[in-house]
């Protein structure tokens, strides 16, 4: 998807569709996501968001939707399975798809790229660039090269003139230190790197990354992609974090926030009919030193108040009494089906309790707003 959080957010707000916006927490908060009217500024993701209002000052910001973000997902990935079952989801807005058995059916990858694109476009009004290609790799180059709202193939028998005028940092997979790595070594582009021979590159950064290289350098990766089991496979931890605007040592407040935060985390897990059993809290003082600490559940849970529950014992073991924070965040992980999971019974617990009262709670928002029903110390 192209700038996929921002477009989803700009659906409902068309008056801003050229104007820079950026989807983030406000005050110390970092971007999630930017539209291209902002990046032409220089603001990618992560940024922290004085530093946008630095680079760009007429910035309009505005606060994630994860529940709206988690359905428009669910439905674009539903899309692709109408295409082909074989769709190796990578985030909530990127996949890989295996089309060789649709072709008879759909006409030629080209064909099928534009099909998904005009579909996606009309149903969920938002643009996405396609990579066609007979490799992995390949094809995310291919999608970043037609970005944003195109489609680029690459036939086999043109791989390598697009691959090797390309710097090496620029394959899928490579990161900057390893960028960094081979400018040192004198190989700057694919080209170089593809060159190379085998045995020399080994030697230089390792058997297992070296023969990786070469195999990216000459796009014969792996072809073959593993299906996502169901309609949408749920991610493996979902999290939230907070930047407060002022680093804070009162526990009213973090509390607060950490309730703040369950709540976020723990309706994305509902709308992905997921639960976890490993909840986890992350702090950062106010020298960014960062720590976490986790506890495992004896039972999978989705429930806002048990999520909540766990991450303040986890707080309060800490001891911080005049510690300052300056963010806190939740995460929960070992995710499973939320379906695959049965609560041990209780004696004497009421037939209705929170599980059932969040439910009911996810109900009205749908229907109302995200901010229709909240706990009352949030108000």
């Amino acid at each position: 998807m192209d700038a996929f959080y921002a477009s989803v957010a700009l659906r409902e707000r068309p008056d801003l569709v050229d104007q820079p916006v950026v989807v983030g927490g406000s005050g110390r908060g970092v971007v999630l996501a930017a539209n291209y009217v902002a990046r032409r500024y220089g603001v990618r993701s992560a940024l922290p968001m004085a530093r946008v209002r630095r680079m760009c000052p007429h910035v309009v910001v505005i606060e994630p939707d994860y529940a709206t973000f988690a359905s428009v997902s669910a439905s674009v990935m539903e899309t692709f399975r109408e295409v082909t079952p074989v769709v190796e989801a990578l985030s909530l807005d990127e996949a890989f798809l295996d089309v060789r058995g649709s072709t008879r059916r759909l006409g030629p990858p080209e064909q099928i790229a534009e099909r998904l694109r005009a579909t996606i476009h009309d149903e969920q009004g938002i643009t996405c660039s396609v990579g066609v290609a007979a490799s992995v790799s390949v094809a995310k180059l291919a999608s970043r090269r037609a970005k944003p709202d195109g489609v680029i193939v690459v036939p086999p028998a043109e791989v390598t003139s697009f691959l090797h005028p390309l710097d090496v940092g620029e394959l899928y997979g490579v990161g900057e230190k390893t960028q960094a790595l081979l400018h040192r070594f004198g190989l700057m582009t694919v080209g170089d790197l593809a060159h190379t021979p085998l045995l020399t590159l080994q030697r230089a950064v390792g058997d297992h990354l070296g023969r990786q290289l070469h195999h990216l350098a000459w796009g014969t990766d792996r072809s073959e992609l593993t299906p996502r089991a169901g309609p949408h496979e749920p991610e493996r931890s979902m999290g939230a974090d907070e930047t407060f605007a002022r680093d804070t040592d009162d526990r009213d407040v973090i509390v607060r926030e950490l309730l703040r935060l369950s709540a976020r985390v723990a309706g994305r897990m509902r709308s992905a009919a997921v639960a976890g059993r490993t909840i986890t809290l992350k702090v950062r003082f106010a020298d960014f030193t960062t720590i976490t600490r986790s506890r495992t559940m004896p039972e999978a849970t989705d429930v806002t108040v048990e999520i909540h529950r766990a991450v303040t014992r986890l707080y309060d073991a800490l001891g911080l009494q005049r510690a300052r924070l300056r963010l806190v965040g939740v995460r929960v992980e070992g995710l499973v089906p939320r379906a695959s999971v049965h609560r041990q019974l209780v004696l004497g617990e009421p037939e209705h309790g929170w599980a059932e009262a969040d439910r009911a709670v996810d109900r009205a928002t749908r229907r109302f707003g995200s901010a229709a029903v909240r706990p009352a110390s949030l108000v």
